[in-house]
This record gives C-alpha cells, sequence and structure tokens, in this order.
C-alpha cells in the first residue's frame, strides 16, 4: 500500500519536472525570436555583447581655429604708458636690434599708445618687449629663488639669451623699477605666476628661465600693479600664450572638443596648468590627440630673440 503511494508521488513529480522543462523551452524559444527580431541574439544566447563603436564626433577645425584666434585679435585696457620709451633709455631695449627680429609697432616706443592689442601679426613684437620688461623690472621672483639657486642665473635662455637690448642682460637684471607693487600685490603675482606654464618647458612663470616664461611675468606684473582681476589676468596670458605658441592651443582646444567641452567656456586658469599647459601636458595631449589636419597651422616658436 505505502509503496504505490510512493510510486504515485514519484510519478506525479516527474511529470511536474518533465512539464517545467517544456515550459522553459517554449519560453526560451519566444525570447529568440524576439531578440532576433530585435538583432540581439548574443543577448538571448547568454553570450558576451561587444558594444558597437560610436564614431568620433565631427570636429570643425576652422571653428575652433576661430575661437583660439579671434579674427581681430585683441584689445586690453591694460595701461602701457611710456614704458617702452623708458626701456629703450635705460638701454634694456636698442630699437635698432629689435627691428632687426621683428615688425616695430612704434607707438609702444614713443609712448603714444593707450591700449596693448594683440594679433597674429606683432605676437612676436609683444614676447620681445615683455621679455625686455620682464628682465629688467625688479621682482623678489627674479632675486629670490630658483633664478638665482645654483649660481646660472646668467645662463639661462631668458638671460643669457637676450640679445635685443644695448646693455648686457645680467646688467638690467632685475635692475629697474619699472613696475611698483605693493607686499600684497607681490604675493599675488607669486601666486598666480606659479600657476602658469608654457609648453616649451615644464617650469611655471614663477620661473621664467625663457622668453615666454620672462614676457608672461611681466604681463602678470603689470596687470596685478593695476587692480586686475586674477580671471582677467589668466585670460590675458593665454590669449598671448595662444599667439605666441599657436600648434599647443589648437590641439588643446582640439582635445577639449573630443571630450565634449566647449573650449571658450574651459576656465583659462585651467588651460594655464601644468595638465594642458606644460611640456609634459601638452605631450600627453597630444598623444591622446593623435595627428590633426589643422588648416593654415603655423608651429610652435622658439625661445630666442
Amino acid at each position: 500500500m505505502n509503496f504505490k503511494k510512493n510510486k504515485s508521488n514519484l510519478l506525479i513529480i516527474i511529470g511536474v519536472f518533465i512539464l517545467g522543462i517544456f515550459v522553459q523551452q517554449l519560453i526560451i524559444r519566444d525570447n529568440l525570436k524576439l531578440y532576433v527580431q530585435n538583432g540581439n541574439l548574443n543577448v538571448a544566447l547568454g553570450q558576451k555583447v561587444v558594444p558597437t563603436k560610436t564614431p568620433a564626433p565631427q570636429i570643425d577645425l576652422n571653428k575652433l581655429t576661430a575661437e583660439v584666434f579671434p579674427q581681430n585679435g585683441y584689445v586690453f585696457k591694460i595701461k602701457w604708458g611710456d614704458l617702452g620709451k623708458r626701456m629703450i633709455a635705460d638701454g634694456v631695449i636698442d630699437e635698432e636690434k629689435l627691428a632687426k627680429v621683428t615688425k616695430i609697432d612704434k607707438k609702444y616706443l614713443d609712448g603714444s599708445a593707450e591700449n596693448i592689442e594683440l594679433n597674429q601679426g606683432n605676437a612676436q613684437f609683444w614676447v620681445d618687449i615683455l621679455w625686455g620688461l620682464g628682465l629688467a623690472n625688479k621682482n623678489d621672483i627674479l632675486d629670490i629663488g630658483p633664478m638665482i639657486d645654483g649660481g646660472k642665473t646668467a645662463n639661462f635662455a631668458s638671460t643669457g639669451g637676450y640679445t635685443i637690448g644695448k646693455s648686457k642682460p645680467m646688467d638690467i637684471y632685475s635692475n629697474f623699477s619699472y613696475i611698483k607693487l605693493t607686499p600684497k600685490q607681490q604675493i599675488k603675482v607669486k601666486e598666480i605666476a606659479g600657476n602658469i606654464y608654457r609648453p616649451c618647458c615644464n617650469n611655471s612663470t614663477a620661473f621664467p628661465d625663457c622668453n615666454h616664461g620672462m614676457a608672461a611675468l611681466a604681463l602678470v606684473e603689470l596687470m596685478v600693479s593695476q587692480n586686475f582681476t586674477e580671471d582677467e589676468i589668466y585670460q590675458t596670458v593665454l590669449a598671448f600664450n595662444s599667439y605666441w605658441f599657436p600648434q599647443t592651443y589648437l590641439d588643446i582646444s582640439y582635445h577639449f572638443a573630443k571630450n565634449k567641452r566647449d573650449y571658450r567656456s574651459v576656465p583659462a586658469k585651467e588651460i594655464l596648468s601644468k595638465t594642458f599647459s606644460s611640456s609634459s601636458g601638452y605631450k600627453a595631449v597630444s598623444a591622446q590627440n593623435g595627428p590633426v589636419a589643422w588648416p593654415n597651422s603655423s608651429g610652435r616658436s622658439s625661445c630666442g630673440a
């Protein structure tokens, strides 16, 4: 009696199990049809799906070029005054030597200029004239720190390479009070200079060992002395850096566009940081970009006059 009952229960269990398998197969079959219709057969079969690569977004290189280099350049409300005139009188600038390396804009040498204009045509003039100003203006950044450590001050590109003055570079080095700063302003200059890099080396503007670094230092000193905001100073230095290193900042703008960031909206301080504007930072950006066929690319600047 018990044997028959147990046998009956076993048959019921087996029947339920077989029915379950049958139902499961029906479900799988229906799902397969559905997935095949939707192009998802691999999902239905439990296989790993390799995502389809999304085509890289089309980046308008001409548009980026116009963003980095506005058609009409820049006009900055920075008071230049008679600085050029004074530097010529003091032997910091030799006008004849300067004329041999760049096209001179006389209004910045005779005291008649009201604002500073920057464009493709005068970018070299500005790196040279600001280089002289940064080299000659007395400042703690030149008197204390890496520029004098080790007694190699005369051997840097920004010192030994300065060939457009009437006097020798070390005779004018940090020797004239062209830009007067309060103690608070000096702290601000050092802080901002420490955040600004250039792609010819890995040093910040607080270690101005080349012409671009020395020129950027002069620009920071001048703007801090005239009470510009930090954001205005970073934006201005970025504009000058861009004209001095056109290829670099075109490539950096491409990097941001590739990562779906609007170059015009990226803080200038971030762009000028070591991550992007130092030689190592730019190298990494360039490697990530790969080859970019920029229209009318003008290459990179050298660190000499």
